[in-house]
């Protein structure tokens, strides 16, 4: 499991927290981090896209000469 996928499971949870809570106060809490761990995703995933983006513009060269 990647950590995109983490962060929006951790999202579910805080959702569901949010479902069963009584209180006003307790689901606007569990909403709003939910609501920070669907960014967090977004924000992993946008990461992740811009390293493999980055990797596969570069010359095999340059890669092999970057390790030494």
């Amino acid at each position: 499991m990647n950590t995109s996928d983490r962060f929006l499971r951790f999202a579910a949870e805080c959702e569901v927290m949010a479902k069963f809570s009584r209180s006003r106060q307790s689901k606007t809490v569990w909403n709003g981090l939910a609501q920070r761990w669907h960014r967090c995703a977004e924000l992993s995933e946008h990461r992740y896209s811009n390293d493999r983006a980055r990797s596969v513009k570069r010359h095999p060269k340059e890669l092999h000469s970057s390790t030494h």
